[in-house]
């Protein structure tokens, strides 16, 4: 981020239940109930992951940053709805 001049914050909506945890990785979350159940997460348990999304700017191509930020902006949330994650407005 150093250099930039231009930054925004995307915030998640319920961010933690948005992101799945890999098939693989959800044996490793997985506990024991005193019934003998197994429990394990199938999205980011809270406080394990950072969920917001940080975009930043500088002038590029000859562009100043303030005309590169939005391009920048549109690139993020375009990734987001092809994952449909949503966010906070």
């Amino acid at each position: 981020m150093s250099g930039s001049v231009i930054y925004s914050a995307i915030d998640l909506t319920d961010g933690l239940y948005q992101i799945l945890m890999r098939e693989s990785d959800i044996p490793l979350t997985a506990v024991s109930t005193p019934s003998g159940m197994l429990w394990g997460w199938l999205v980011m348990p809270q406080a394990s992951y950072f969920d917001d999304i940080f975009v930043h700017s500088r002038a590029e191509d000859g562009l100043n940053a303030v005309d590169v930020h939005p391009q920048h902006l549109r690139k993020v949330l375009e990734k987001m709805r092809e994952n449909k994650l949503y966010a906070n407005l």
